[in-house]
């Protein structure tokens, strides 16, 4: 893939992997992307997943036509971007290798047997400051600091000539490039899921950005980014800013005999009939990823959670951690509880939002015990209205 004259895509895309991180679902794979600057000097950005080094040394070798890398330029040391390093390095020793200070620290850590304890000797490894510039001749490379966006060694790559952004993991997402799907729904689950957290560290980034003239953005995952930037940007400063996107209501439920369940179908048909969006996940069953990222979207979630155990069922209780250790905020939340002897899930549901900041909770709480009633459903009416 042509970027640009000078500017070459030499990645790979993933069709076995199953589960990204060991936990997201990714049914159409991934991609791995790295670039090439062909100039006076030649700068290769990040390398791949260590599965498909080869495929991406092929990659590499083709674009340069025989020429030598002059440098290996690694933004993120996860190993789906570092894992070809000593491959590189064997290939090509010649080459300077430019990182973060605590890049090299960790590449250290990842290749112990590589680097032998030694590390790179001084002559071949830039540590690149932020604002630091490494010229290759007609393109010139501005280096941005990116701390926890999502690793503490973090930085992106501003190339001025061409104005190309390479955002490291930022503007990524789920998905190989040969994949046909909308980029907007897979980065989201993408973005909440690893990157969430934190929200003021991308901000800083995006303030950074805010200086620069993009108009082009090449992430480490997913398409090259050209047209309608402006779209991807905003995207990025409401999730980072934990603001919703949308007006609508997630009903998040978990059920043993299928009572809670009734009960929040039941409100998303009251719900429906006001016209207003709703979004019904079965904790048990879902893609949690997909809930959690959903529950980030609109602006309204309802928890409908039994008491099992004296606590929480599992996934009501994973689910609440999935969005509390994301920073969930912003958003209107309601609850409703069943326990056949002693509800507790309320309670527990609030205690679990404790710490959370600008979260505000209807004045029903709907409280079931075993089968929704007829009182109830006056009260799921209720919370309706306080929904609506």
């Amino acid at each position: 893939m042509e970027i640009s004259t000078c500017v070459k895509y030499v990645g790979v895309n993933d069709h076995q992997v199953d589960l990204f991180e060991g936990q997201y679902k990714v049914p159409n794979g991934m991609s791995y992307n790295s670039y090439v600057i062909l100039d006076e000097k030649i700068a290769v950005m990040d390398t791949v997943d260590g599965f498909f080094t080869e495929e991406w040394l092929n990659n590499v070798e083709q674009v340069l036509s025989g020429k030598t890398p002059d440098y290996l330029v690694i933004q993120h040391m996860e190993p789906d971007h570092s894992a070809s390093i000593p491959a590189f390095l064997k290939k090509y020793p010649n080459a300077t290798v430019v990182s973060t200070a605590k890049g090299f620290q960790f590449m250290e850590q990842f290749f112990p047997e590589f680097f032998a304890g030694q590390g790179l000797p001084a002559e071949q490894r830039i540590v690149a400051a932020n604002d630091g510039v490494l010229e290759l001749g007609q393109h010139s490379l501005h280096f941005v600091y990116a701390p926890m966006v999502h690793w503490p060694e973090v930085m992106m790559t501003y190339e001025a000539t061409e104005k190309i952004l390479f955002a490291a993991d930022g503007f990524g997402k789920f998905g190989a490039l040969d994949a046909e799907e909308e980029w907007a729904d897979e980065a989201r689950r993408y973005y909440i899921g690893i990157v969430g957290k934190y929200g003021p560290q991308v901000q800083a980034v995006l303030k950074k950005a805010a200086g620069l003239d993009i108009q082009t953005i090449c992430s480490l995952h997913g398409p090259v980014l050209k047209e309608n930037l402006g779209f991807y940007l905003e995207k990025y400063d409401k999730w980072s800013s934990y603001q919703p996107e949308e007006s609508g209501v997630v009903i998040a439920y978990a059920s043993v005999y299928g009572n809670t369940r009734n009960a929040a179908e039941y409100l998303a048909d009251v719900l429906q009939e006001k016209g207003q969006k709703t979004v019904l996940y079965d904790l048990a069953r879902c893609d949690k990823a997909k809930a959690v990222a959903d529950a980030f979207r609109y602006d309204r979630l309802v928890l409908a959670g039994i008491t099992y155990n004296g606590d929480l069922f599992p996934c009501m209780r994973s689910f609440i951690e999935g969005l509390t250790e994301r920073n969930y905020q912003n958003r209107k939340v309601a609850i409703i509880e069943n326990g056949t002897w002693a509800p507790m899930a309320g309670k527990l549901i609030l205690g679990m939002f404790e710490k959370s900041k600008n979260l505000t909770f209807t004045e029903t709480t709907v409280s079931i015990k075993s089968a929704m009633n007829e009182q109830n459903k006056g009260e799921i009416g209720k919370l309706a209205e306080e929904l609506s």
